[in-house]
């Protein structure tokens, strides 16, 4: 998708407006983890540099439209000075005669970072005259948000009515152009992975993806739904019995296109997820009274030999409960098999990126994505609201 993007734009003396995803989580007032933060960081010196003032925007978790301290930006502020190296003042607001007296009172190479704007309702409900308002505070608008891409709010969308022109930051293009590359012109063979809890969470992402992928290879609790749906017992798994004919209907459409798709042939299994420790059984053993919660060692060799001349890789979710440590062998096993491939691999989720830093091969992934819920609609197809609303390249 041809977009404008920040490098076109003339900044020199010029206010902009970069929307971004600063969403990190938090621990009495200090960031936890500030990947988020870092990830938006070349977009803001690249407009600094540039001659710019920047005026940044973000939410930050579910206040439900009402000024709650607890979801202040004030740490995110804070954190942002030590990556930038300068002064980051914080507006009382994201609105309002102060803050915009405060927005025109900026210098070139100065920051300005507006307060919560999910504090106000009118965000999420993509509000015309909030849109006007946030609009005021700049001159043109970068959107470098590309995991809040898939949310039709007035940062995202209905600010681009009013400020122009709209363009892409470093991050977004960076996103764009590696799923834009799985969809449009992948490298053959292309391999994707899912896992995850539930099958209907990503029947639209599955669908898409059997007339694009070479082969698909499906772990997690959705599995299950698949194996349940050939007929196997698969004791207290996860299963979603209403989605067990689609199940079968996917099977045979990968089979009538010629796609591979791979589930697993043994899984580790325990009582529940806070038992101490699983042992892995063949699929067709899975107990009556116990669940599976996580691939085994025949499905991690199963999996990755099926990775082996893959081109270009795609993986979304774990495998199975990794945060628990008895649970997370088979994930970080995956985690390792894709990274080892000579593969162009990108990852998304939260959980997958997670994965791959746990297993230490986060440096060895062709692309992370910092989205979730933006990735997987891309790449289900999908005209995400913050990307249609960028201006098009000439």
């Amino acid at each position: 998708m041809s977009k404008l993007t920040i490098a076109q734009l003339d900044l020199a003396k010029r206010r902009v407006f970069v929307r971004a995803d600063l969403n990190a989580p938090l621990d009495h007032g200090r960031v936890t983890d500030d990947t988020r933060l870092r990830a938006v960081v070349p977009t803001i010196q690249y407009a600094l540099k540039a001659g710019a003032s920047v005026v940044l925007a973000s939410h930050l978790g579910r206040p439900k439209g009402k000024v709650a301290p607890e979801f202040s930006l004030r740490p995110i502020a804070e954190r942002l000075e030590s990556l930038l190296d300068q002064h980051v003042e914080l507006a009382p607001d994201c609105v309002g005669a102060a803050t915009l007296e405060r927005a025109r009172a900026l210098g070139p190479g100065q920051v300005l970072l507006l307060e919560n704007l999910r504090f106000h309702a009118e965000e999420e409900a993509n509000d015309d005259g909030f849109a006007r308002s946030l609009a005021a505070l700049a001159e043109c608008y970068v959107n470098d948000a590309f995991a809040a891409a898939h949310r039709a709010h007035a940062s995202i969308a209905a600010i681009t009515k009013h400020l122009q022109p709209a363009a892409a930051g470093l991050l977004m293009q960076q996103e764009l152009a590696a799923l834009g590359r799985i969809l449009e012109s992948p490298d053959k063979p292309l391999v994707a992975i899912l896992g995850g809890a539930k099958v209907s969470d990503k029947l639209t992402l599955v669908e898409h993806l059997l007339d694009r992928v070479d082969a698909l290879l499906i772990g997690g609790g959705m599995a299950f739904t698949f194996l349940s749906s050939l007929g196997h017992a698969v004791g207290r798994s996860l299963v979603e019995p209403d989605h067990l004919e689609t199940a079968r209907r996917t099977l045979d459409a990968a089979r009538r296109r010629g796609v591979a798709l791979v589930l697993p042939v043994d899984a580790v299994v325990a009582d529940g997820v806070d038992s101490a420790q699983g042992r892995a059984v063949g699929i067709r053993e899975i107990p009556a009274g116990q669940m599976g919660l996580d691939i085994g060692p025949r499905t991690v060799e199963r999996f990755t030999k099926a990775l082996t001349g893959a081109r270009t890789i795609v993986w979304n979710g774990p495998m199975g409960v990794f945060e628990r440590p008895p649970f997370a062998a088979g994930t970080l096993a995956l985690a390792r098999a894709v990274a080892g491939s000579p593969a162009f691999t990108v990852i998304g989720g939260g959980d997958t990126v997670a994965a791959v830093t746990q297993a230490g091969v986060a440096e060895q992934i062709g692309y992370i994505s910092t989205a979730g819920g933006a990735f997987l609609e891309f790449l289900e197809g999908r005209t995400l609201p913050g990307v249609e609303a960028l201006t098009d390249a000439a």
